[in-house]
């Protein structure tokens, strides 16, 4: 049975224990791990068959695959050691991977491990790896959410943007994935994901727009190419635990371990 470990006991980290907890996953869990180590504790002890608490080298190489579910900033590090042990990694923060994207690269390729990137808060992923075959000339996508998961970003702070004053939505930024990912690092990792299944960080446009007509978090993916023209448009609920965050992205990643242990895969 895969040993799963899981770096990062916030919401998403919280939701991929309890879905291993209760078998929605055929996989052990063999521990969790966060600074926040009363965290780590809380959460290990409200599991039916409690993980144990590890530090991160210790969770690394007693894991198969190690799951990152901490920030932008803390996920560099968590790659480059896991795939250092030759073991694979299931990235949430793809923001980050993108700043160590040809290490992290290189590093798999040499010991042996696989990164996996779930679809996360988005859809359409499938189908823009499968144009990718063939040449792709254009993919944007639209990020609508509520002010308040927008606040605290740094793009937000820089720009001095008012998002509590907004009576209509606003488009705030326009601009490259590879721009959005830093100036908006706690949500925008769809941007990320879609870039690397895609035409790259620097091609993919991306737009977002505070929205506070809107109670849920809304992407859309428009992409042009031999293939045809594709739009998708996703609603996601957030979480009702941390606003900046789509329930749809601990779905995805649970989804995912779903697949890497089904003996059935379906979709590209």
């Amino acid at each position: 049975m895969l040993k799963v470990g899981v770096v990062g006991c916030g919401t998403v980290g919280g939701e991929i224990c309890r879905a291993v907890d209760h078998g929605l996953v055929a996989a052990e869990l063999v521990g969790v791990c966060d600074v926040d180590h009363a965290k780590a504790k809380t959460l290990a002890k409200s599991l039916k068959a409690p993980a144990r608490v590890m530090s991160q080298t210790e969770l690394v190489q007693a894991s198969d695959l190690v799951v990152e579910a901490v920030s932008k900033a803390a996920a560099p590090a968590i790659i480059r050691e896991t795939l250092a042990s030759s073991k694979d990694i299931m990235v949430m923060s793809v923001g980050g991977l993108l700043d160590c994207l040809d290490e992290a690269l290189s590093l798999a390729k040499r010991q042996g491990g696989r990164i996996y990137i779930p679809s996360g808060a988005i859809a359409g992923l499938d189908a823009v790896k499968g144009a990718m075959n063939a040449p792709v000339s254009k993919v944007t996508l639209t990020t609508r959410k509520p002010p308040r998961g927008l606040e605290g970003a740094p793009y937000v702070v820089e720009k001095k943007i008012d998002l509590r004053s907004l009576k209509e939505p606003a488009v705030i930024f326009s601009g490259s994935a590879r721009e959005a990912v830093p100036a908006f690092p706690a949500n925008i990792n769809v941007a990320a994901a879609l870039s690397l299944a895609g035409i790259g960080a620097e091609k993919t446009q991306v737009r977002i727009v505070a929205d506070p007509t809107s109670d849920k978090n809304i992407h859309e993916i428009e992409a042009e190419g031999d293939f045809g023209k594709l739009f998708v448009r996703m609603e996601n609920v957030p979480s009702p635990t941390n606003p900046k965050t789509s329930y749809m992205a601990a779905l995805s990643a649970i989804g995912m371990l779903r697949r890497i242990t089904a003996p059935l895969v379906v979709g590209t």
